[in-house]
Protein backbone atom coordinates (compact mmCIF):
# COMPACT_ATOMS: atom_id res chain seq x y z
CA UNK A 1 0.00 0.00 0.00
CA UNK A 2 1.45 3.32 -1.10
CA UNK A 3 -0.60 5.44 1.31
CA UNK A 4 0.69 5.50 4.89
CA UNK A 5 -0.57 6.96 8.13
CA UNK A 6 -0.26 10.75 8.31
CA UNK A 7 0.12 11.30 4.58
CA UNK A 8 -1.42 14.11 2.50
CA UNK A 9 -2.87 13.05 -0.86
CA UNK A 10 -3.46 15.84 -3.38
CA UNK A 11 -5.71 15.52 -6.43
CA UNK A 12 -5.18 17.99 -9.26
CA UNK A 13 -6.97 18.54 -12.53
CA UNK A 14 -9.99 20.04 -14.25
CA UNK A 15 -13.77 19.66 -13.83
CA UNK A 16 -13.53 15.86 -13.73
CA UNK A 17 -11.53 16.19 -10.51
CA UNK A 18 -13.32 19.33 -9.27
CA UNK A 19 -16.83 17.90 -9.64
CA UNK A 20 -18.51 20.55 -7.49
CA UNK A 21 -16.01 20.65 -4.65
CA UNK A 22 -16.72 24.33 -3.83
CA UNK A 23 -20.34 23.42 -3.10
CA UNK A 24 -19.36 20.60 -0.76
CA UNK A 25 -18.56 21.28 2.89
CA UNK A 26 -15.96 18.51 2.85
CA UNK A 27 -14.21 19.96 -0.20
CA UNK A 28 -14.07 16.60 -1.95
CA UNK A 29 -16.66 17.25 -4.66
CA UNK A 30 -19.10 14.62 -5.83
CA UNK A 31 -16.84 12.65 -8.15
CA UNK A 32 -14.00 10.17 -8.07
CA UNK A 33 -12.03 12.07 -5.40
CA UNK A 34 -14.90 11.73 -2.96
CA UNK A 35 -15.16 8.04 -3.83
CA UNK A 36 -11.44 7.48 -3.28
CA UNK A 37 -11.39 9.31 0.05
CA UNK A 38 -14.57 7.64 1.31
CA UNK A 39 -13.71 4.11 0.21
CA UNK A 40 -10.17 4.38 1.54
CA UNK A 41 -11.37 5.61 4.93
CA UNK A 42 -13.91 2.78 5.19
CA UNK A 43 -11.26 0.20 4.37
CA UNK A 44 -8.47 1.73 6.47
CA UNK A 45 -10.17 3.63 9.33
CA UNK A 46 -7.06 3.32 11.48
CA UNK A 47 -5.03 5.49 9.10
CA UNK A 48 -5.11 9.27 9.44
CA UNK A 49 -4.82 10.41 5.82
CA UNK A 50 -5.63 13.90 4.53
CA UNK A 51 -7.21 14.05 1.07
CA UNK A 52 -7.20 17.40 -0.76
CA UNK A 53 -9.04 18.23 -3.99
CA UNK A 54 -7.67 21.16 -6.00
CA UNK A 55 -9.30 20.42 -9.34
CA UNK A 56 -10.72 23.48 -11.13
CA UNK A 57 -13.26 23.21 -13.92
CA UNK A 58 -12.04 24.32 -17.33
CA UNK A 59 -8.35 24.04 -16.47
CA UNK A 60 -5.74 23.11 -19.01
CA UNK A 61 -2.18 22.13 -18.25
CA UNK A 62 -1.07 25.77 -18.59
CA UNK A 63 -3.44 26.63 -15.72
CA UNK A 64 -1.77 24.05 -13.50
CA UNK A 65 1.58 25.64 -14.28
CA UNK A 66 0.26 29.04 -13.18
CA UNK A 67 -1.07 27.83 -9.83
CA UNK A 68 1.35 25.01 -9.01
CA UNK A 69 3.19 26.87 -6.22
CA UNK A 70 0.00 27.66 -4.30
CA UNK A 71 -2.05 24.59 -5.11
CA UNK A 72 0.67 21.95 -4.95
CA UNK A 73 4.09 22.87 -3.59
CA UNK A 74 2.75 24.90 -0.64
CA UNK A 75 0.51 22.01 0.44
CA UNK A 76 3.51 19.70 0.96
CA UNK A 77 1.78 16.60 -0.41
CA UNK A 78 3.12 13.08 -0.05
CA UNK A 79 1.20 11.93 -3.12
CA UNK A 80 0.16 14.07 -6.10
CA UNK A 81 -2.44 12.66 -8.48
CA UNK A 82 -2.92 14.55 -11.76
CA UNK A 83 -5.71 14.19 -14.32
CA UNK A 84 -5.42 16.88 -16.97
CA UNK A 85 -5.56 17.20 -20.75
CA UNK A 86 -9.08 16.95 -22.10
CA UNK A 87 -9.59 20.73 -22.10
CA UNK A 88 -6.34 21.09 -24.04
CA UNK A 89 -8.19 19.06 -26.67
CA UNK A 90 -11.71 20.47 -26.27
CA UNK A 91 -10.73 24.14 -26.74
CA UNK A 92 -9.46 23.31 -30.23
CA UNK A 93 -12.93 22.22 -31.28
CA UNK A 94 -15.20 24.64 -29.43
CA UNK A 95 -13.05 27.79 -29.37
CA UNK A 96 -10.37 27.36 -32.04
CA UNK A 97 -7.77 27.57 -29.24
CA UNK A 98 -5.55 24.55 -29.68
CA UNK A 99 -2.62 23.40 -27.55
CA UNK A 100 0.14 21.73 -29.54
CA UNK A 101 1.38 18.42 -28.24
CA UNK A 102 4.82 19.99 -27.86
CA UNK A 103 3.52 22.78 -25.61
CA UNK A 104 1.30 20.36 -23.70
CA UNK A 105 4.23 18.06 -22.97
CA UNK A 106 6.59 20.91 -22.05
CA UNK A 107 4.09 22.44 -19.62
CA UNK A 108 3.31 19.06 -18.07
CA UNK A 109 7.05 18.41 -17.80
CA UNK A 110 7.41 21.69 -15.91
CA UNK A 111 4.94 20.80 -13.16
CA UNK A 112 6.40 17.32 -12.79
CA UNK A 113 9.94 18.71 -12.56
CA UNK A 114 8.90 21.18 -9.88
CA UNK A 115 7.07 18.48 -7.96
CA UNK A 116 10.13 16.23 -7.95
CA UNK A 117 12.49 19.09 -7.10
CA UNK A 118 10.44 20.79 -4.39
CA UNK A 119 8.56 17.94 -2.72
CA UNK A 120 9.12 14.30 -1.85
CA UNK A 121 5.79 13.33 -3.36
CA UNK A 122 5.06 10.20 -5.31
CA UNK A 123 3.41 11.24 -8.57
CA UNK A 124 0.34 9.51 -9.99
CA UNK A 125 -0.58 10.37 -13.58
CA UNK A 126 -4.12 9.63 -14.76
CA UNK A 127 -4.49 9.33 -18.51
CA UNK A 128 -6.90 11.82 -20.15
CA UNK A 129 -9.77 10.15 -21.94
CA UNK A 130 -12.74 10.70 -24.24
CA UNK A 131 -15.63 8.45 -25.20
CA UNK A 132 -17.40 8.57 -28.60
CA UNK A 133 -20.61 10.20 -27.44
CA UNK A 134 -21.89 12.35 -28.97
CA UNK A 135 -20.45 11.43 -32.35
CA UNK A 136 -18.38 14.62 -32.72
CA UNK A 137 -16.08 13.35 -29.96
CA UNK A 138 -14.73 10.76 -32.41
CA UNK A 139 -12.83 13.49 -34.26
CA UNK A 140 -11.13 14.51 -31.00
CA UNK A 141 -9.00 11.38 -31.10
CA UNK A 142 -6.67 13.01 -33.64
CA UNK A 143 -5.75 15.59 -31.00
CA UNK A 144 -6.03 13.48 -27.85
CA UNK A 145 -4.06 10.40 -28.90
CA UNK A 146 -0.71 12.22 -29.33
CA UNK A 147 -1.24 13.88 -25.94
CA UNK A 148 -1.88 10.49 -24.35
CA UNK A 149 1.39 9.27 -25.84
CA UNK A 150 3.17 12.33 -24.38
CA UNK A 151 1.69 11.63 -20.95
CA UNK A 152 2.87 8.02 -21.11
CA UNK A 153 6.38 9.18 -21.96
CA UNK A 154 6.33 11.59 -19.01
CA UNK A 155 5.18 8.84 -16.67
CA UNK A 156 8.18 6.75 -17.68
CA UNK A 157 10.58 9.66 -17.34
CA UNK A 158 9.40 10.64 -13.87
CA UNK A 159 8.75 7.18 -12.48
CA UNK A 160 5.07 7.98 -11.95
CA UNK A 161 2.33 5.50 -11.22
CA UNK A 162 0.24 5.47 -14.40
CA UNK A 163 -3.51 4.87 -14.56
CA UNK A 164 -4.59 4.25 -18.20
CA UNK A 165 -8.07 5.73 -17.98
CA UNK A 166 -8.65 6.00 -21.73
CA UNK A 167 -8.16 2.28 -22.05
CA UNK A 168 -10.15 1.55 -18.90
CA UNK A 169 -13.13 3.54 -20.19
CA UNK A 170 -12.85 1.95 -23.64
CA UNK A 171 -12.91 -1.51 -22.07
CA UNK A 172 -15.87 -0.57 -19.87
CA UNK A 173 -17.71 0.61 -22.98
CA UNK A 174 -17.61 -2.93 -24.37
CA UNK A 175 -19.76 -3.99 -21.40
CA UNK A 176 -22.16 -1.04 -21.22
CA UNK A 177 -22.82 1.85 -23.60
CA UNK A 178 -20.37 4.74 -23.43
CA UNK A 179 -23.15 7.01 -22.13
CA UNK A 180 -23.33 4.88 -18.98
CA UNK A 181 -19.80 5.97 -18.09
CA UNK A 182 -19.68 9.56 -19.44
CA UNK A 183 -22.83 10.82 -21.12
CA UNK A 184 -21.04 13.69 -22.87
CA UNK A 185 -17.92 11.65 -23.56
CA UNK A 186 -15.91 13.63 -21.00
CA UNK A 187 -17.59 14.10 -17.61
CA UNK A 188 -18.08 10.82 -15.79
CA UNK A 189 -21.46 9.70 -14.57
CA UNK A 190 -21.64 8.24 -11.04
CA UNK A 191 -20.68 4.90 -12.57
CA UNK A 192 -17.79 6.53 -14.42
CA UNK A 193 -16.51 8.16 -11.25
CA UNK A 194 -16.71 4.81 -9.49
CA UNK A 195 -14.69 3.30 -12.34
CA UNK A 196 -11.93 5.91 -11.90
CA UNK A 197 -11.91 5.52 -8.12
CA UNK A 198 -11.67 1.74 -8.38
CA UNK A 199 -8.74 1.97 -10.80
CA UNK A 200 -7.00 4.57 -8.61
CA UNK A 201 -7.32 2.55 -5.42
CA UNK A 202 -6.10 -0.60 -7.17
CA UNK A 203 -3.07 1.27 -8.50
CA UNK A 204 -1.98 2.48 -5.05
CA UNK A 205 -2.75 -0.87 -3.46
CA UNK A 206 -0.53 -2.82 -5.84
CA UNK A 207 2.65 -0.90 -4.98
Amino acid sequence: MLIKDGMTVLFQGDSITDCGRNDDSFGMGLGYVMRVASDFTVKFPHLNVKFINRGIGGNRVCDLVARWDEDCIALKPDIVSILIGINDVWRRYDNNDSTTVENFKAQYHDILTRTKRETNAQIIICEPFVLPCPDDRIKWREDLDPKIQAVRELAREFGAIYIPLDGIFAAASTRQASEVWANDGVHPTPAGNALIADAWLKAVSEI
